[in-house]
Parts: C-alpha cells; sequence; structure tokens
C-alpha cells in the first residue's frame, strides 16, 4: 500500500517553519517512503496542475519550502542506504536529520569533516539552502557532497556527481528546491576524530585586530559580539589526539542549558517587555559565560542546543571585509536608538565551487545577526542589510533576506548558469514558489 497522503484541495493542514515568520497553506500534502512514490507523487501533482515543494524540519526563515500546491514531507525517507568504507563515503537518504546521521556514523567510527552549529536539520533541507560552519579550509555541509539523486518535474530520477550529470550536480548541491527534489545524499565521511574546544571570553577590540591571525591559526574559529558591550565569546576547535575530556555532565548542563538557553530565554523576554534595560542586559550575558576546554568527537563539538526562538539574517562577505563591516554595524548601533539583545555570530569558510554556494569562487566571512521571535527586527535587519550589501554580500537563502535576482545575476559570477540549468530542468516551473521568483526570476 502506498504511504503517500493525498488530501482534496483545501483540507491540508497548514505548515508553520520553526521560528513562525512563515505559514503555507499546501492544497495537499505527500509522506513517501521511496523514490518511486515520491516521482508518483510529483507525476500526479503536475497532472493535477499543482506546484511542488519539499519541507524539512523547517530551520529556515525564508519562504524558500512554502506552497499552496504538493508539499513534500520526507519524514519517511530516513536512514543510512550504505557506507562504503574504501571511498570513504555514506549515502544517505534525504529527510535524515543530520543529528540521526551524526550519531550513526558515530557508532560506524565515521563523521563528516565539518558541520553547523545546531543538527535538527533534515540532511537534503541543510544541503540545499547552503548551511554552514566556520572552518579555515571546510565549512558547508553541501561542500562534502560526492553524489545526489534527484527527482525531476518530469518524473526521473537522476543520479548526479562529477563523473555523472557533472553540471547538474555542480548546482544541485545547493540548489534551494529549484532544479528537483533531492532523495539521497552521498557524503564524504572520515575516520572519527577529537577536536578540542577553547571557549573564551575576548575584548572586541582584540578579536577585531588578531582577527586574520586567529582565523589563521585555527582550524574552525568563531565568535560572537554581543551589542552595545565592548565584549566577545571566541569559540576555536581544533584536532587533538586526544584523550576524550567532554564538558562534567553538571557544569557542561550550567553552560549549555542553565545560562545559554534558560538564562539567555529570561534575559530576551525581560529585554523584550523592557527595551530600554537590553544594554544592561547585554553586559551581564556577555559575561555570563566562562572560559572552559573540553575535548570529544566531532558532531558533539561543533553542534549545541539551541533552545530560544529567534529570526535571523546573515549575510556572507569577501573574508578581508569582515572586520570592517563588524566596525560598521557596530558605529550603526552607537548612533541609533536600536536595542539589541541578540549577539552577532562570526563564521568564515574558504572558497568552494558551488554555483550559488555563498561562498563560490571567494574565501568567506559570514556575519549574522539575530533578534528574540516577537521582537521588531525590520529596522534593524534593513540597516545592517545596507552595511552587508554595499561589501558585495551574499545572503544566506535561508535566512531573512530582500534581495532579489537581478542583485544575484550580479553577485554570483555563475548565476546565469544555474538559472539555464532550471530552465532546462524545470521549464514549466513545478517547483516554483513566490520566495523562488524573487531570488530566481520567473
Amino acid at each position: 500500500m502506498s504511504s503517500v497522503i493525498r488530501t482534496r484541495r483545501g483540507e491540508s493542514r497548514p505548515w508553520r517553519n520553526w521560528a513562525g515568520t512563515v505559514v503555507s497553506r499546501p492544497a495537499r500534502q505527500a509522506r513517501p517512503a521511496s523514490v518511486e512514490e515520491l516521482a508518483d507523487a510529483v507525476r500526479q501533482a503536475v497532472a493535477d496542475g499543482l506546484r511542488v515543494k519539499t519541507v524539512g524540519t523547517g530551520h529556515s526563515f525564508t519562504a524558500v519550502a512554502a506552497t499552496d500546491g504538493l508539499l513534500v514531507r520526507p519524514d519517511l525517507m530516513t536512514g543510512i542506504r550504505r557506507i562504503d568504507r574504501s571511498a570513504m563515503t555514506v549515502t544517505v537518504e534525504s529527510g535524515t536529520p543530520l543529528k540521526r546521521l551524526s550519531t550513526a556514523l558515530a557508532r560506524e567510527g565515521l563523521s563528516l569533516t565539518n558541520m553547523g552549529d545546531i543538527m535538527e536539520q533534515t540532511v537534503a533541507g541543510a544541503a540545499s539552502t547552503g548551511t554552514h560552519g566556520t572552518g579555515r579550509d571546510s565549512a558547508s555541509v553541501a561542500a562534502q557532497i560526492r553524489g545526489l539523486e534527484l527527482v525531476t518535474a518530469d518524473g526521473r530520477v537522476l543520479t548526479c556527481s562529477q563523473k555523472e550529470n557533472p553540471e547538474i550536480f555542480t548546482a544541485a548541491r545547493i540548489g534551494l528546491g529549484a532544479l528537483g527534489i533531492i532523495t539521497a545524499i552521498t557524503f564524504a565521511v572520515e575516520p572519527v576524530f577529537l577536536l578540542t574546544a577553547r571557549e573564551e571570553p575576548m575584548a572586541f577590540d582584540r578579536v577585531m585586530a588578531d582577527f586574520d591571525e586567529l582565523h589563521a591559526e585555527n582550524e574552525h574559529f568563531e565568535f560572537y559580539w554581543f551589542p552595545h558591550t565592548g565584549n566577545c565569546n571566541t569559540k576555536r576547535n581544533n584536532r587533538s589526539a586526544g584523550p576524550p575530556a567532554p564538558p562534567g555532565k553538571m557544569s557542561g548542563w550550567i553552560e549549555d542549558e542553565l545560562l545559554s538557553n534558560g538564562a539567555f530565554q529570561l534575559a530576551c523576554s525581560l529585554g523584550r517587555a523592557v527595551p530600554a534595560a537590553v544594554p544592561a542586559i547585554a553586559r551581564i550575558s556577555s559575561r555570563a559565560l566562562s572560559a572552559r576546554t573540553y575535548t570529544d568527537i566531532p558532531y558533539k563539538v561543533f553542534t549545541s542546543p539551541r533552545r530560544v526562538r529567534f529570526v535571523e539574517m546573515e549575510y556572507a562577505l569577501p573574508r578581508q571585509a569582515a572586520v570592517t563591516a563588524l566596525r560598521e554595524v557596530r558605529a550603526m548601533l552607537e548612533r541609533s536608538p536600536l536595542r539589541v539583545g541578540f549577539p552577532v555570530e562570526v563564521r568564515t569558510a574558504p572558497a568552494d565551487d558551488i554555483t550559488l554556494s555563498t561562498a563560490s569562487g571567494r574565501d568567506t566571512a559570514y556575519l549574522a545577526v539575530h533578534m528574540y521571535r516577537g521582537t521588531p527586527y525590520r529596522s534593524y535587519f534593513t540597516a545592517v542589510e545596507r552595511i552587508m550589501t554595499a561589501h558585495g554580500g551574499r545572503p544566506h537563502w535561508g535566512k531573512i533576506h530582500t534581495r532579489d535576482a537581478a542583485y544575484f545575476a550580479e553577485a554570483y559570477p555563475r548565476f546565469g548558469e544555474f538559472t539555464a540549468l532550471r530552465d532546462r530542468l524545470d521549464p514549466d516551473r513545478v517547483f516554483q514558489n513566490a520566495y523562488l521568483r524573487r531570488v530566481l526570476g520567473d
């Protein structure tokens, strides 16, 4: 019996993303349990005149997955298909959450090379929107892909790699769901290793002065600057010979749950209720976390729980512009009435060759700004976006921004390659929605 769920037009339940910034009311939804069922669902939707989008766990802040047609939920398409230890790859179903993949790989003595700072997303959703961590030599989830399987608008199933359909492979690793529906991904993996994390408070001016050195000397460097203060928290992750020395249960709970989530939630709620108190709260928050060092397997070091809900905008800049841009953000806040309780996050990535990767063709620094959910954010984001675009910034595909296809045609030298491929694979715009119309054109 097919596990595809079909409902009549107008009867499907609304879908909301994690941040509550997007509500979608699809005509119907499907939960295919196989590639064949998914391809059948696409063909039937086309026959019924419906557009098609697939959605993961909803961690994108944009409407990249929203549709009023058929919404595909891949939660039955999970798990590892195969591990190839000679090629050091793993092939995984597209709906598999990164958390499930990471724990399964660890049991096999394997690991991804790099990850972002959360692992709730599905592998396909994370890759398709350009999810990344921080790294001198490695960063994005998509850059670790060695092959993928794609269902196209006419229901065909394509396998893509550097040897097979290479032009599709180059683009579809970060394809925004515009080229088809990814049903499986083959990742490069390596034997599991240890990372030593060194977390340390540091003055803003010191981080700015030493940014290039901190980046060069560490495999993974990132920092958070607390607006209205001169304080940052830095994190340096580097490979270690061991032994493992994870945070203690009590100290880890205090840092990661009590302070980073519980106390921060209260601080954000207070700041939302009393905006004038935000600078004082920020000064306290920026001093709450103390220095610590710990050693563990990669996913336990790269990722951490994020329970405080927020909205986010992130821009990718040429790495050499990061310090100047962040100084401009700070100066803008100092002369404005804005009150910002969330820290600004800064990470890096090496250049890659993915057509619409935010790091495509250039070494990159990412500046991410956040606001607590329910707090007015548009004035802040608009002011920051003005600074980012002046430096040739490229917005994260899954985070709030106002850019359109005309901007991206200038920001991405190979933008025309992507849109031409889209014209070939989806000429009738089966996978179109309002967001893709804005960012890719029609």
